[in-house]
């Protein structure tokens, strides 16, 4: 029914090509011709113009022309709504809504920069300490002190009191601008607060000494000699009072572990003369606290640190060997238990004694925000929040296992303080942040921090000097250096919610 069966092949010519040769038109692609062109700039023409909005008399007339302004419709506007704009400014002037805040048109610096490191590399060979610093009266020379406050007998050991420009250039951290030999250690110093070139010191052996940095061969200007008004123990501070009598460069404050408050005047001679004095003795302690180191037989109470009130030129503060502060009087007018020797009646300045601490206190400073307010610190490694008004302290906060040895309010923030620990660290305590722990610390890792000083007129810049005889130089952040527009006021209200 089906087979198999080979049918021819069939052609169509394609007719296409031939009709596209017969029309003239030889092309590759259905679509017609595309013509170009090169132009440097879309644009056809072009100018330069210093700003928009100059426009010359030649300017294109379809740059934007000045807006008309209806001023009539503008004033009746204005007039229609001043009731409703001045309701709602006298609203938000009332508003509370931004109380403390306070624009800040300079850069913040969030970073604490270490800026100097110095020392003496004579001072460290003989491992000398650095026992007290100071900054001069236009804040840009530091000097510091060596000698030692470890145990042993240093009376007769050399020591050092070097000076730093830190606005010279070319400064070298390892050569000092000044160096004076003194004989003794020299246990405590303190720059002038208005000339910048006086320095005073206290040694081991009792005896004081001012410098003037200016005189490079002898800056030795006035001493007070060893006699029978010169301290018989170590001076562990020295500071400068303004005198009344003008021309006059202040009278010049030391305490010592003997006991005694001396205050000396400057004699033509180049003497430091006893002008007064006071003592504190046991025996005229106010009976609010109980000395531990000392039986009520005994005389002398070691005095180690003073502070004077910035409010109340006859108020200061000391730290004594017992273990507590006592507030004191400079209008006193009880003489002390008589003593022998001595050209001038030593007076008992104190008026309450604070609660004790644990062990001796190395260090008093007053608030230069608040009248009643002064931190302590000693072996305990407390710093003791103190009002002048009571006995107990508002604040204790626990900053080291071991010593504090010195510690400073801050002269531009309310609420801030540093301490300088026997970890070799210096804490910064800002209590409107916490009043348990600090901000923050500074390590040194070269021993014990022995001293520390904010600087009044340059407030950024901190230092403090270690056990290892270095000195190190900080520059602080915004956030420690700017006081808050509120912080007085909260200050005050943490000073009061204490006491309370």
């Amino acid at each position: 029914m089906f087979g198999d069966r080979a049918a021819e092949g069939a052609t169509l010519e394609s007719l296409w090509r031939s009709g596209r040769g017969a029309a003239g038109a030889a092309k590759s692609c259905q679509t017609v011709k595309i013509s170009t062109a090169e132009a440097a700039v879309q644009a056809r023409a072009a100018r330069e113009a210093a700003v928009q909005t100059d426009q010359s008399r030649d300017a294109a007339p379809d740059f934007q022309q000045e807006a008309q302004v209806d001023y009539g419709s503008l004033l009746s506007f204005l007039k229609r709504v001043e009731d409703a704009v001045i309701k709602e400014l006298n609203k938000n002037w009332k508003s509370r809504a931004f109380d403390g805040f306070e624009v800040n048109w300079t850069d913040q610096n969030e970073t604490v920069l270490c800026l100097h490191t110095l020392s003496y590399p004579e001072a460290r060979d003989q491992n000398l300490q650095v026992t007290s610093i100071s900054w001069n009266a236009t804040g840009s020379v530091i000097a510091c002190s060596y000698g030692r406050l470890d145990d042993g007998d240093w009376s007769t050991e050399k020591s050092y009191v070097c000076t730093w420009n830190l606005d010279r250039r070319g400064l070298n951290p390892q050569r000092p601008d000044l160096v004076v030999d003194v004989p003794s250690s020299v246990m405590c110093l303190a720059f002038h607060p208005s000339q910048p070139s006086l320095i005073a010191g206290g040694l081991f052996s009792g005896e004081l000494l001012v410098w003037d940095t200016s005189r490079r061969e002898d800056p030795v200007l006035r001493r007070t000699g060893m006699t029978d008004d010169t301290h018989t123990d170590p001076v562990y501070q020295v500071i400068w009072v303004p005198d009344a009598e003008p021309g006059a460069h202040g009278r010049l404050w030391s305490v010592s572990t003997d006991g005694k408050i001396l205050v000396w005047r400057e004699e033509r001679d180049g003497r430091l003369s006893l002008a007064t004095g006071f003592a504190v003795v046991a025996q005229q302690v106010p009976r609010s606290t109980r000395l531990k180191k000392f039986t009520w037989g005994e005389a002398a109470v070691g005095i180690t640190s003073l502070s004077f009130s910035p409010f109340d030129p006859r108020v200061f503060v000391v730290g004594v060997e017992g273990g507590c502060s006592l507030r004191c009087s400079t209008a006193a007018e009880a003489l002390a238990l008589p003593r022998p020797g001595g050209s001038v009646p030593l007076r008992a300045p104190a008026e309450l004694a604070f609660s004790p601490q644990g062990g001796p206190v190395y260090a008093v400073s007053c608030s230069p925000f608040h009248r009643n307010l002064f931190l302590s610190c000693g072996t305990d490694g407390q710093v003791h929040l103190h009002s002048l008004l009571q006995v107990e302290p508002l604040l204790s906060l626990q900053l080291s296992k071991k010593y504090l040895f010195c510690v400073r309010w801050s002269p531009v923030r309310p609420l801030l303080f540093a301490a300088a620990a026997g970890e070799g660290a210096v804490h910064l305590v800002d209590l409107e942040k916490s009043s348990q722990k600090p901000a923050l610390s500074l390590a040194l890792g070269r021993g014990p921090a022995y001293c520390l000083e904010f600087n009044s007129r340059q407030p950024r810049l901190l230092a403090a000097g270690d056990a290892a005889g270095t000195v190190t130089v900080w520059q602080l952040s915004s956030d420690f250096t700017e006081q808050l527009p509120w912080e007085r006021a909260r200050l005050e209200q943490l000073a009061s919610e204490m006491m309370d």
